[in-house]
Parts: C-alpha cells; sequence; structure tokens
C-alpha cells in the first residue's frame, strides 16, 4: 500500500545548485522532495571556487555567446549557448534579488573577473574564491521542502513511456518515493578517474542507472581535465587551484621558470582548458620537468583576500602563499556531455524525466567548457525544467513498484572500483590512443561479467559509454584529445 508521504509533486535528485534551484522555483506551495546521496554540501557546487560568467549587460550578450561557441569548437547548440546568456542575466539578477550577495568593490559595484577564453571580465564571485560555497549557502537556507540525506537513489521507475518515481536505499532499508515529476541533478562523473576534482558523492552511477533504462547520453568523451591541481593531498577529491588565479595574473611555469605555454598558443596562461591541460601533460613528458603555478606577482594582503579559500587549504598542506610555487598537474574537473535533453531539461521520449546541470547535455558545452559557464548553466536550466512541468498538463497515474532490490555491493568491488580509476586516467584521460581505449573497453566487459554489485555495474555502464564514444570519435576535437599511435 502506497502512503501519501510517499507521493510528491516533485522529486529531485541532487542538492547542487541545479536542484537547489529546481526547488526554489517550485515555490513552497508544491510538495517537494530533495535526495542528497550523503550530506547536502558534497556536490561539485560547494567546491566551485572560480565564480559563475554572466553576461555584464545586454550589450555582452553576444559576446558570451560568441565566447561560449569558441571554446565549445563546433559541438555546441547555438540555441542552447542563446539560452544560456540571455536567460542568464535574468537568473542571475533574480539570485541577488533573492538576497544572494556577490563580492563588490568600495562603491556597490558587482566586481567581474576575468578566465581563460573569455574576451573580457564577466566572472561574479563571492567569498573570493568561495563562490560555489557560498551559494550552496544561500540555496541551502531559502530550501522551503523537505531534504532526505544519506540516501542512494537505485533505480527510476519507467513504464511505458512514463516516468513514476525512485527507489531509494535509505537507513539500511529500500523505500519507494511516487511523483508527477522527477529531475535528476546528480552531477558528474569524478570518481571514476584516479585524479579528479569531484566530490566524493560523484559517481556517474545515475548516467549508468538511464543507460539501463533506455535514456541516451550524449557527448559523453568531451571530459575536461583542469590544468591546474595539487594531486599530492590525501583523500580522493585534488585541490582545485582556481582559473581566477591565472585570470587575476598567476604564471604557469617549468623548475626553470619558463613560461612554456606559449609555445602552445600565444595566449599563455589564458588559453582554454583543454589547451592548458594538454600543453602541461606533454610538455612534463616531451622535458621530465615539473611544472608548477607561480603567484609571485601577488601581495600576500590581496592573495589572503581574493583567495581565501586556496590560501588556507594550501597553508595546511604546507605552503606559504603567494611566496611558494605550488607543484601542478591536470586532474578531471568536469563533463560537458550527459543525459540528453531538450532545452528545457526534458529527457526525449519519457514523460515527467528531467535532467539539468553537469548530469545532463543541452550541448550549451560542446566539446570544452567555456569557464564558469557550469554553475550558470545549473541556474538556469533548472529554472527552464520546473517552468515545463508547471505548464504541462502533467499525465500521472499512480502505479505501485516492487521495493525490492539486487544487492548493491560485492566484496570485490572496492578492488574493482580502484582498477577502474587507473584505467580510465590511463586510457581516457588527457592524451587518447584508439589502441588504449580498445583495451581499456575489453577489460571494462571483462569488470562486467564479474559478481559485482548494482552500484559498480552503473559505474561501468557510464565508463564503457565513454570509451566507445571515444573510439567512436576518431579525430581530435576540443577536450578529445586522440592521436594516432606514434604521434603528437
Amino acid at each position: 500500500m502506497i502512503h501519501k508521504n510517499q507521493i510528491y509533486d516533485a522529486i529531485i535528485i541532487g542538492t547542487g545548485i541545479a536542484g537547489l534551484n529546481a526547488a526554489a522555483t517550485f515555490g513552497k506551495n508544491k510538495n517537494v522532495l530533495l535526495i542528497c546521496k550523503e550530506n547536502s554540501w558534497d556536490c561539485n557546487t560547494f567546491y566551485a571556487q572560480g565564480g559563475v560568467a554572466v553576461p555584464v549587460d545586454e550589450a555582452d550578450i553576444p559576446l558570451h555567446v560568441r565566447d561560449t561557441l569558441e571554446a565549445g569548437a563546433g559541438l555546441c547548440d547555438p540555441k542552447a549557448v542563446e539560452v544560456l546568456c540571455r536567460d542568464g542575466r535574468k537568473a542571475i539578477d533574480d539570485l541577488i534579488a533573492r538576497g544572494m550577495e556577490f563580492d563588490k568593490d568600495e562603491a556597490g559595484n558587482l566586481l567581474y573577473t576575468k578566465e581563460a577564453a573569455h574576451s573580457r571580465n564577466r566572472i561574479l564571485h563571492a567569498g573570493g574564491d568561495a563562490t560555489g560555497r557560498l551559494i550552496h549557502h544561500f540555496l541551502m537556507r531559502e530550501n522551503p521542502h523537505k531534504l532526505l540525506y544519506n540516501s542512494i537513489v537505485t533505480d527510476i521507475f519507467i513504464e511505458e513511456g512514463y516516468c513514476h518515481g525512485v527507489r531509494v536505499f535509505h537507513k539500511d532499508e529500500f523505500r519507494n518515493y511516487y511523483a508527477q515529476a522527477v529531475i535528476i541533478a546528480s552531477g558528474g562523473i569524478g570518481s571514476i578517474y584516479e585524479y579528479h576534482t569531484n566530490a566524493s558523492s560523484i559517481s556517474a552511477d545515475m548516467q549508468g542507472l538511464c543507460l539501463e533504462k533506455g535514456c541516451d547520453l550524449r557527448d559523453m568523451e568531451m571530459l575536461q581535465f583542469h590544468p591546474t591541481v595539487f594531486i599530492h593531498n590525501r583523500g580522493a577529491r585534488k585541490q582545485l587551484l582556481t582559473e581566477a588565479l591565472r585570470g587575476e595574473g598567476a604564471h604557469i611555469v617549468d623548475e626553470d621558470g619558463k613560461r612554456f605555454l606559449f609555445e602552445y598558443d600565444k595566449r599563455g596562461e589564458l588559453s582554454p582548458r583543454s589547451l592548458v591541460s594538454h600543453a602541461i601533460n606533454d610538455w612534463k613528458q616531451k622535458t621530465g620537468k615539473e611544472v608548477y603555478l607561480n603567484c609571485s606577482m601577488f601581495e600576500e594582503e590581496f592573495f589572503r583576500h581574493r583567495f581565501p579559500t586556496i590560501y588556507h587549504n594550501l597553508k595546511d598542506l604546507g605552503f606559504n602563499l603567494p611566496y611558494d610555487e605550488i607543484p601542478i598537474s591536470p586532474a578531471f574537473h568536469y563533463a560537458m556531455g550527459g543525459i540528453e535533453t531538450d532545452l528545457n531539461g526534458k529527457v526525449p521520449g519519457i514523460e515527467n524525466l528531467y535532467a539539468v546541470g553537469e548530469v545532463a547535455s543541452t550541448r550549451v558545452h560542446g566539446a570544452n567548457r567555456l569557464a564558469s559557464n557550469s554553475l550558470l548553466e545549473g541556474l538556469v536550466f533548472s529554472r527552464r525544467a520546473v517552468s515545463d512541468i508547471l505548464r504541462r498538463d502533467v499525465y500521472f497515474q499512480l502505479r505501485e513498484f516492487p521495493a525490492e532490490e539486487e544487492p548493491l555491493w560485492k566484496p570485490v568491488d572496492k578492488e574493482l572500483k580502484n582498477e577502474l580509476r587507473h584505467l580510465m586516467w590511463e586510457a581516457a584521460g588527457i592524451t587518447r590512443e584508439k589502441s588504449k581505449l580498445e583495451e581499456a573497453l575489453e577489460k571494462i566487459e571483462k569488470m562486467l561479467k564479474r559478481d559485482i554489485g548494482k552500484l559498480l555495474r552503473l559505474r561501468l555502464n557510464t565508463s564503457r559509454n565513454i570509451v566507445k564514444s571515444a573510439i567512436y570519435r576518431e579525430e581530435p576535437l576540443g577536450a578529445h584529445y586522440i592521436i594516432k599511435k606514434g604521434t603528437t
């Protein structure tokens, strides 16, 4: 028997910027359930440092569109980019009107900074380099809806082309929840890579589950590796060094002090992320030299005020900033591809199912995401998804589904997870070769035949899709840097 407290107007999977902003857009009069895999702050939004890109004014909209399209290397949907930039200013103004405070100058004007591949300063920030954390705090404070913590979504109920709800593992038992609409806002795929900047709960299982439910993933080979990451700290999530550091003037150098990026692109430190990551990786391999981020051009007081998160985190690791050079490496950062959706976040072919934020693909990022467009994407498309849900005459017939579920974990899973992370880093990382991708695909297929838990199987589903997509795209494009054996 289904109890009324199991039935909602909407279920939102994820509590990052996309999920929380969707919840706020529904308003207080709707019965909404947010499902959080672990703690609410264990999401990529919380760790976002640089800021949120947004057109400064009406005249900047076409320039922001142009910069986004150029970074996307021809794979963006121009309509999606137009939506992002045109609706972006409205979304930010709405956030500010609701009480969110961004950094301002002494006269009270919003401060904008510059990041790679932007033609002008248009990056809003808060708390210096704590933008994501402060936006997350703000959205959590104003959230009026029920939030279910420490809950893993293990199934999505889809029958005859309609989504009816989800199954959740919570407090050592499986529970079913039903809704007129389900919004997936669960984030990216970080935990399938050996080195990444993502929250620990970001593990690609929802993408893998959607594959099993017949949804399409799009452009999954398009994965962004952030060029400036300190990877020697303990823990799975590595220490991100925001692109805003380079936007404000920091340099990338080798151990001899050479700013070698100019040998790859005339824009140097302000080249697109994919170029900078490839250049660092290639330079290390060619020269055998370590690569560093040099911040010595900053005054200490300015650095501590502008980049307090980095200042204190690196201080705890023994660095005296801005004087010490920081050894850096690229690490996985962001998935441009995801669950295929339309421009309202709706999943094609399945009524009442939506996906927004990093988990989705509207093709707004194309082959290479323009820096700091991700938070804006979460705001814009969460609003559009909720607006679409509210204006639709939604068909919803309550159907009960069994609460039983297959085992989520098996004894061999941990060993295979670590093997998968290394495999994906080596074969489907910054530089790819078809032969290595084919070997990786064969190993993933063998893992899938093992006696494994469901959650690992879902990760493997996503990994297999990434590798297959990378094999299929034989020519390099944007973040997908594939070479023929023996070439560079």
